[in-house]
């Protein structure tokens, strides 16, 4: 059985645990954006302790994505996979010997789950998001980006599972009070998706087996989660649950 739960998704913090249960639990945490003592309260939250993780997947080198992955690592050991270029833009510290390099395209075997990095359109060194399976199930996760890319539906096809970025309401982007350009980084090409070309990838990737659709990322200024929650409704209509990952407390448990 596939499952997976946001532990939190935001600016000031993401981090994504999915687990497999085929044989023995395996634990992978897509992202560490939090600190060492915030980590740990919330895997306790989700019926974990710190030593169940058995694997660390790094999407990009943002403090609120990268967060505490090497303390983490180095004290239980942990492997962690990251693409070069986001080693680099993390200063290429020592992780002793745990870490692994991601390359877009190039699965990586963790047992009884399979995940599949790609590249995305974000204004980082390297950045890739990914899909996990166990043969079974397919999660999708796909955050921190401006707009679609081909290459990247084509590796979201047939998902399950989807937490998907829904960062901001363009109206609300353009009358925030952020400076001119931020508000052209955040809405721009390599910054993050907003609610309506969230609900075009959605609608395109939409099949009678998408049973879960997450929105993630929300921006605290310019969204709100009802808006994004219509957003994917009228994008997917009843036949896929609609989940809002909060930036404190993520999701409940879901199953795939």
């Amino acid at each position: 059985m596939l499952r997976f739960k946001s532990l939190g998704s935001g600016s000031t913090g993401n981090a994504t645990l999915v687990e497999v249960t085929s044989r023995r639990p395996l634990r992978l945490l897509v992202d560490c954006g939090l600190g060492l003592k915030q980590l740990s309260v919330r895997l306790a939250g989700a019926g974990l302790a710190d030593e169940d993780i058995d694997a660390i997947f790094i999407t990009h080198e943002h403090s609120d994505h990268i967060g505490c992955a090497r303390q983490f690592s180095r004290r239980h050991g942990v492997p962690v996979w990251m693409s070069s270029g986001t080693y680099e833009g993390i200063g290429s510290p020592d992780f002793g010997g745990l870490l692994h390099t991601a390359r877009d395209g190039e699965a990586i075997d963790l047992g009884d789950l399979q995940i599949m990095p790609f590249t995305v359109p974000h204004d980082a060194r390297e950045p890739l998001q990914l899909s996990c399976t166990d043969g079974a199930a397919k999660l999708g996760i796909l955050t921190d980006l401006g707009h679609a890319t081909a290459h990247l539906l084509a590796h979201l096809e047939h998902c399950n599972a989807l937490l998907l970025e829904c960062n901001h309401d363009s109206d609300l982007l353009a009358q925030s009070r952020y400076p001119p350009f931020l508000k052209r980084r955040v809405g721009g090409k390599y910054g993050h998706l907003s609610n309506h070309a969230a609900g075009a990838i959605a609608q395109s990737l939409a099949h009678e087996g998408l049973k879960h659709l997450v929105t993630a990322h929300l921006s605290e200024q310019n969204n709100r989660p009802e808006l994004a929650y219509q957003a994917m409704a009228d994008a997917l209509g009843s036949m896929t649950e609609v989940t809002i990952a909060d930036a404190g407390s993520g999701t409940r448990w879901l199953s795939v």
